[in-house]
């Protein structure tokens, strides 16, 4: 098994030993290669492949990070052929929300969210996808 060094701020690592003991986890490595299969695994859904799909992409930010909403900004414009729509909210007294409603394939929509998640300074990234044919057997 290889060894892989990562850097990640203090308060995570505590947060990552304490969920290992807190679960029963040998170590944070079992923990971080769990955490890594899991977000690998969710766009290779054979289910969604091949698929015109929606997406809601939820982003969560200190207002005071002003990179965060130009950056958000960029990748609006960068993908503008799947964004269908971009909602930004204040959030109690200094966070913001962009809302992204989004259309396409999942290679699309899987690179969105890759960079959003990527972009430095963001507190919460949270998304669902649906096929879009599958909103008919909700009617």
């Amino acid at each position: 098994m290889g060894v892989v060094s990562i850097s990640m701020p203090d308060e995570l690592e505590e947060r990552i030993d304490t969920f290992a003991d807190e679960h029963g986890y040998t170590g944070r490595s079992e923990v971080v290669r769990e955490a890594v299969r899991n977000l690998m695994g969710e766009f290779e859904d054979k289910r969604l492949e091949d698929r015109e799909l929606m997406a809601i992409v939820t982003v969560l930010f200190d207002y005071e990070t002003t990179t965060v909403e130009e950056k958000m900004m960029h990748l609006r414009h960068d993908h503008e052929s799947i964004v269908a729509s971009n909602f930004h909210s204040h959030v109690g007294d200094r966070y913001c929300m962009e809302l992204f409603v989004l259309e396409g394939r999942l290679d699309d929509i899987s690179a969105f969210v890759g960079k959003v998640r990527a972009t430095k300074d963001t507190l919460s990234v949270d998304y669902s996808v649906l096929p879009v044919d599958d909103i008919n057997m909700f009617t």
